[in-house]
């Protein structure tokens, strides 16, 4: 397995992405990787978690926009996204992996932490060329980010099957909002399947994170490499 830091042009700069890629010489599946609110640096060792799952993962810099020195804490940096940034970066990670000798095109799916939970949602409405998404613990799903609908508004144009990790201890997503994101769902007909898990709250799955439960993270992992496999790669 090999890790790099790329660049992936967006608009006429320059996005750092952090691409880990499998040791198998196989053309693989593409899955973009979307970081939570703390950056991207938090998510590389789940990038080569990924890739030692047999799947090309490219890890793109949300916060690029950014000057290098920024001091700014992740929450003043988060609100400077707005959904139109989040859908221009995440294009341009799936037409970087679409173009990647190493990836079949035709596979490419998307997971995504926190915020990147809700880009997972919001990036299966709006590019077909994504075929499955798995979101966890996507926080503020109901609330547009600038200009546009909101996540949740899209539910109807969702096109790919969607796999959800929540945690009941959860505040945002809470048990609730789970239950509202499942009905709308059922209700539009979308495939999805959603895991709720027991003691655990916000960034179960993030490693390194005070939030982090080994029982919940440990459990999802056979659940989302399982979806992508099925969906993917045909298994």
């Amino acid at each position: 397995m090999g890790s790099s830091w790329e660049n992936v042009k967006v608009v006429g700069s320059n996005m750092r992405t952090y691409v880990s890629a499998p040791d198998d010489s196989k053309k693989a599946t593409g899955i973009v990787v979307v970081q939570g609110q703390t950056g991207v640096e938090d998510f590389l060792e789940f990038s080569q978690l990924v890739a030692r799952e047999g799947f090309l993962a490219a890890a793109p810099d949300l916060y690029h926009r950014d000057p290098a020195d920024c001091k700014d804490d992740a929450p003043t940096r988060r609100m400077r996204l707005t959904d139109a940034t989040v859908i221009a970066d995440l294009n341009a990670t799936v037409n970087f992996l679409k173009s990647h000798d190493s990836v079949d095109s035709s596979r490419i799916g998307i997971v995504g932490f926190c915020m990147g939970g809700r880009a997972v949602y919001l990036m299966s409405s709006v590019n077909p060329d994504l075929k499955a998404g798995v979101m966890y613990y996507g926080g503020d799903p109901f609330h547009a980010w600038g200009e546009g609908p909101s996540p949740f508004e899209r539910t109807r144009d969702i096109h790919c099957p969607i796999m959800g990790h929540f945690g009941e201890d959860d505040k945002s997503p809470s048990p609730a909002d789970m239950r509202k994101l499942d009905a709308e769902m059922t209700r539009l007909g979308k495939p999805h399947e959603f895991h709720s898990y027991a003691n655990a709250a916000h960034a179960f799955a993030n490693f390194g994170s005070p939030g982090y439960r080994d029982h919940a993270a440990n459990a999802s992992w056979p659940r989302t490499f399982g979806f992508f496999a099925k969906h993917l790669k045909g298994a």
